[in-house]
């Protein structure tokens, strides 16, 4: 039961920090040059799987919706079931991205993340005037509501890094998100680090590894670097992600597409 344990709190230490580094990078494809719907029509579903030395301790799933002129994203992570035994979660975040014509990117409207981690829970909301250059936050645990600033090309850590998707990518390089998060402005650094030609389910593919920065509550505040490893081409899918731990490494791997 104590080799159980640990093997769990190690789980609790960074499934929450992975998968929030799939839903950043999982937005920055797909997205482009999309003809309006009448209708909501389900575009995409995209499956992870999260392992740590080999052992599954969870999924990530993302539905990316065709709204009309606008883009819904929806992910949502589970702990495995034996891993639910120790620590529990099940976490859902959105957001609600305007459509633009490429090369540029449509700004975020709307953003919501509801977190429920072992005793742990989240619910917040942010309603965004781009406009006028202000942010509503809404935090519904804590009976909270503000109007806060926000800066020109402002995204929520969801939608942020779909910005990425509009920049040249050089390695040794570094390139720059504005992300609201956590109720303040953050400048988010991702390091370009490498590329790496890697065996996927999308076969043998080129990618390019980049490193986010950030030092927010809702993303990698934890202690520990995660590498993200994207096809190096103009659809810059997400197909691997790694993060240290005190034993060994997690591992998220792209395992389907819908």
């Amino acid at each position: 039961m104590n080799h159980l344990t640990k093997i769990a709190n190690t789980f609790q230490q960074c499934i929450r920090r992975m998968w929030l580094a799939l839903m950043l990078l999982l937005v920055t494809w797909l997205i482009w040059a999309m003809p309006a719907a009448a209708a909501p029509t389900l575009l995409e579903k995209l499956y992870y799987d999260i392992t740590w030395t080999g052992i599954k301790g969870g999924t990530v799933e993302q539905e990316i919706i065709d709204e009309g002129d606008a883009v819904r994203v929806v992910s949502t992570a589970r702990t495995s079931d034996w891993v639910s035994v120790f620590f529990k979660v099940e976490d859902r975040v959105e957001t609600l991205l305007a459509k633009a014509e490429p090369p540029h990117v449509g700004l975020p409207r709307y953003f919501r993340m509801k977190i429920r981690e072992g005793s742990h829970r989240r619910d917040k909301e942010i309603f965004f005037d781009q406009k006028g250059l202000k942010a509503e936050y809404i935090d519904h645990i804590n009976n909270l509501k503000l109007t806060l600033p926000i800066w020109q090309n402002t995204y929520d850590f969801y939608s942020g890094f779909f910005y990425m998707r509009s920049l040249k990518l050089d390695v040794g390089k570094s390139v720059y998100v504005n992300i609201f998060d956590s109720m303040q402005m953050w400048n988010v650094e991702i390091q370009v680090v490498k590329k790496e030609k890697l065996k996927t389910i999308l076969g043998e593919v080129n990618t390019i590894c980049v490193r986010p920065i950030v030092k927010s509550e809702g993303i990698f505040q934890r202690k520990g670097a995660i590498d993200i490893w994207m096809t190096d081409d103009e659809r810059r899918i997400p197909v691997r992600m790694r993060t240290k731990v005190t034993l060994g490494s997690v591992t998220a791997t792209l395992v389907k597409m819908n």
